[in-house]
């Protein structure tokens, strides 16, 4: 799974409209801009601030992106095609650095880590730098005629290092692979492509072999090993490409700009979704390449260069003047990280219906075409065939209601098929539910929402089977849809949690007592103390006895004011119906890494809400007669204290700056405290019991007898 941690802008981008940069190298937590006319600056990441910055005379511009040199701490760039310069970081005056001029025009100078940068010339020759710079006049061959150079990098393995360039002449491609030591050069040519055309290059090297990936302009990322080992043959040798992956946002092929590897399973995209609506928008995207998924997106707006590098879990992209940095994290891609992303403690609570895979094909239908026409009726297993003869419908004609007859009727079939079928196939289910969805989004005014509740209710459903259901209801607003959602499916991501949880903390509880809501959830203690905060209010408890205030002057102010804000304490901020829906949300399955970035979306005031709510649950739950909440979901300390953590995590700063938080977190500190006083004691206890233990049993003192054990 990916994720985005964090972004923020490093700098702006000169000139008006901006320019897009020549090119960028990342080093650690410096990187080195390259603007397409004349400056090079080095940044800090970190302080987002510009170490230095150099620029080449009026009239010269800088032709080749400057890389930094890290074995003679030098910078290297190329100016006019041609004119090579090396200076070191205290120099501030580029006229007064090294300079050389070369034979042949230069097309790019790539530096690996401990090993000498290697110069690429536009004739397809390779050089090594101090060779170079020993003869700059030297002679440089012609490698490549009438070809043109479309992209180079150099790659790194773990016995030697390869440059690697792609050229291309009359829509042919051909790919080079330059081996350094010793210097002997390799010529391949792409598997031609019907009307498509590369726009994008990735590579990397391993086990002798460089993995090159594609990204075509039609919206396809096509994978070409180039093998190391040279042929025997004088021919140059076709590379046969393999799909890897079909960039596709919501039916809308994504043609992407460039592309970047980020580990084994996952690369970067920028580009556009290329739809049929006017304002098309650019957007960046993680993909996993292994299960061939979407898995983190971000919009932008403001336009983009498409360009995007990536060092070090840090990307860097061009969005609108600004060159932006992404911080992102990708962990290890499995199936089971895909969809169990949930402590096994709260996955015990959770229910499925588990799929019989040998009884799938017994609902009458194709489950791999569904548009496909029902098969012939001599083909059709016996107990479809048998429901066909007494009126019952088939999944296959349910599927051809749902896409033309009206609501009314929709519902009434649906719940007539559900009613008359005992055992409904999770596959089954499935379909059902996309049909109604995609009828949905063609039509606002259609919502079987009675439908939906109990397809819900079937237990049959996942988030992965459905994605869309919960984004339309999300759109409806439909609370009561949401819960059932959340409570049945435990695959659900968490920006989908961080939105429920959203507009579950912002819709008024006058409001939510109009709704049908789940009443078996509803925590009973809500009720007894909105209806009992004012008797309760006026008692104060001394000594283990309780004493009703007749008089207000008759006891100690500091008393009353004490036994209030014990009792305040003790005062749900929510109603029952919100404090159920909230319930739901800390009872949720969900991975800290991936739901922290969300929960930044959420307001002041609907944090702040939240953490007393988080307060209220944590001290009954804490009760020496600890607080029940009916239903499957029982909160625990364990999960209330995961959400404070997280809570506070992502808005710190937001909550130390508001006035009416400071009491709330002077309470949530006392909790700490006490958390760890309490654990610190049951250390003690544990032992002194395992002290005990090591004691020996005294002999047995007959058929009766007292004994006293005295801890110190």
């Amino acid at each position: 799974m990916a994720t985005f941690r964090e972004w923020f802008t490093l700098c702006s981008l000169p000139g008006i409209p901006p320019q897009a940069p020549l090119g960028l190298e990342p080093d650690e937590d410096r990187v080195l801009v390259t603007d397409g006319g004349r400056t090079v600056t080095l940044y800090k990441v970190s302080d987002q601030k510009p170490l230095g910055c150099w620029s080449v005379k009026q009239g010269q511009t800088i032709s080749c992106p400057a890389v930094w040199n890290s074995e003679t701490e030098e910078f290297i760039l190329v100016h006019d095609d041609k004119v090579l310069q090396i200076w070191k970081e205290d120099d501030t005056d580029l006229d007064k650095v090294f300079k050389a001029t070369l034979s042949s025009d230069v097309y790019r100078i790539h530096s690996l880590p401990h090993t000498e940068p290697l110069v690429l010339f536009k004739g397809g020759a390779v050089k090594n730098l101090d060779a170079l710079l020993a003869d700059p006049k030297q002679e440089v061959e012609n490698v490549i005629s009438d070809e043109v150079i479309r992209w180079s990098n150099a790659l790194i393995g773990v016995e030697k290092s390869v440059l690697l360039f792609i050229t291309e002449q009359d829509g042919n491609y051909f790919i080079y692979v330059q081996h350094c030591n010793p210097y002997t050069l390799q010529k391949f040519k792409f598997e031609q492509g019907v009307g498509t055309s590369p726009l994008s290059f990735a590579a990397y090297l391993k086990n002798k072999v460089i993995t090159l990936f594609c990204l075509y302009s039609n919206g396809c990322v096509y994978k070409i090993l180039v093998p190391l080992q040279e042929s025997k043959t004088a021919e140059t040798q076709i590379l046969p490409k393999s799909i890897l992956l079909r960039l596709n946002v919501g039916g809308n092929i994504l043609k992407g700009t460039s592309i970047v590897i980020l580990d084994k399973d996952h690369i970067a995209v920028t580009g556009c979704l290329d739809s049929s609506e006017s304002n098309v928008k650019d957007c960046f995207s993680i993909w996993n390449i292994k299960f061939q998924t979407l898995e983190a997106s971000k919009d932008l707006p403001q336009g983009t260069t498409g360009q995007c590098w990536s060092y070090n879990d840090k990307l860097y992209i061009i969005h609108g003047r600004e060159l932006e940095v992404i911080l992102y994290k990708c962990e290890t891609s499995s199936l089971a990280a895909a969809v169990g992303k949930s402590k096994d403690t709260y996955i015990s609570e959770m229910k499925s219906m588990p799929v019989d895979w040998s009884r799938l094909q017994e609902d009458g239908m194709n489950y791999a075409e569904p548009d496909k026409p029902a098969k012939d009726e001599s083909k059709r297993p016996l107990r479809s065939r048998k429901n066909a003869q007494e009126g019952t419908l088939t999944v296959e004609q349910l599927l051809n209601i749902i896409k033309g007859a009206s609501q009314n009727t929709v519902e009434e079939k649906l719940l007539a098929f559900l009613s008359s079928t005992p055992t409904i196939f999770q596959a089954s289910i499935g379909y059902i539910v996309s049909g109604l969805v995609n009828r949905c989004k063609a039509e606002s005014s259609f919502y079987p929402r009675i439908c939906l509740v109990q397809l819900i209710q079937t237990q049959g459903l996942s988030y992965s089977m459905c994605p869309e259901l919960m984004a339309i209801a999300v759109e409806k607003t439909d609370i009561h849809l949401l819960q059932l959602c959340l409570q049945q499916f435990p695959d659900i991501p968490e920006e989908v949690i961080c939105t429920c949880l959203k507009i579950f903390l912002s819709i008024g509880d006058d409001h939510l007592e109009t709704m049908n809501m789940n009443s078996d959830f509803v925590p009973d203690h809500v009720h007894t103390v909105e209806h009992n905060k004012m008797d309760e209010l006026s008692k104060i408890v001394q000594n283990g006895c309780t004493f009703e205030l007749i008089e207000e002057d008759s006891c100690d102010t500091q008393t009353i004011q004490k036994s209030q804000e014990i009792e305040l304490s003790e005062i749900c901020p929510v109603g029952p119906h919100k404090a159920t829906l909230l319930n739901t949300i800390i009872c949720s399955a969900y991975s800290e890494t991936f739901i922290l970035p969300h929960l930044k979306d959420l307001s002041a005031k609907e944090v702040i809400l939240f953490l007393q709510y988080l307060q209220y649950v944590y001290v009954q739950c804490s009760k020496e007669s600890s607080t029940h909440f009916p239903g499957i979901f029982h909160l625990t300390i364990q999960q209330i204290m995961d959400w404070l953590c997280l809570l506070l995590d992502a808005h710190f700063t937001v909550v130390v700056m508001l006035p009416e938080a400071r009491g709330l977190l002077s309470k949530l500190h006392k909790f700490v405290r006490a958390q760890v006083h309490f654990y610190s004691e049951l250390n003690k206890i544990e032992g002194s019991l395992k002290h005990l233990q090591r004691i020996n049993h005294p002999e047995d003192k007959g058929l009766y007898s007292i004994e006293v054990i005295k801890l110190t």
